[in-house]
């Protein structure tokens, strides 16, 4: 069979859903999503708490969820079973050869910790879990890495008394400030005939030799 009809209906799917909002309109197919759903969607929390529920968390608590949701794929005490992500450790190896990148050593924001366990775990029930079941596992994962003693309590009004200790470890992507010089605009009237290879890779030295 030729695959030109094929290709012809993926073609007009994709234009069909680039302009839904112009054909739902038109043959009357959806509505405006009901508050509610709105708030489904809406779990990001920022570095500054910003969007946190209320509730709270401890690290024993903590300790027993963990054990019953997490760890099967993270180990006991945060630290990885075989190639499942390591939650904790890794401290003063981010300047390694072979870093350990977990909570502890590498995330620079809580909010990130919590945004996805709140998100997407346990891994295959994903958003099953309270705002105080979250609370506790995230305050475990923090007594795992040391930053936290075992009788803190995490919470709305404590989020922001954790110092993670990579926080200043990320520079700010200032590429099209720093970098604009190197951004020209496209020729579109008196253009050379032809471009001209005036340097290759290999003399810059970035190309390895071969043996």
């Amino acid at each position: 069979m030729s695959k030109c009809p094929k290709s012809f209906v993926a073609s007009a799917l994709i234009a069909a859903l680039a302009a839904g909002p112009l054909w739902a309109e038109k043959l009357g197919l959806g509505r405006p999503a009901l508050p509610e759903e709105v708030a489904a969607w809406d779990l990001d929390v920022s570095p500054d708490g910003t969007g946190l529920p209320e509730g709270s968390g401890d690290v024993w608590t903590g300790d027993e969820l963990f054990a019953d949701y997490c760890a099967v794929c993270h180990g006991d005490f945060a630290e990885g079973v075989g190639n499942w992500p390591k939650l904790a450790g890794g401290k003063g190896t981010l300047d390694h050869e072979d870093p350990l990148k977990t909570v502890g050593s590498y995330w620079p924001y809580l909010s990130t910790t919590w945004d996805y366990v709140n998100r997407s775990m346990p891994f295959g029930n994903a958003q099953s879990l309270t705002a105080d079941e979250v609370y506790a596992i995230v305050a475990y994962i923090l007594y795992s890495n040391d930053l936290v003693d075992e009788d803190f309590v995490l919470s709305k009004e404590t989020f922001m008394e954790v110092e993670m200790p990579n926080a200043d470890g990320f520079i700010v992507d200032d590429r099209l400030t720093a970098e604009a010089h190197f951004v020209r605009d496209p020729c579109m009237e008196n253009c050379k005939d032809n471009v001209e290879i005036t340097m290759r890779a290999r003399v810059l030295d970035v190309t390895p030799e071969t043996e």
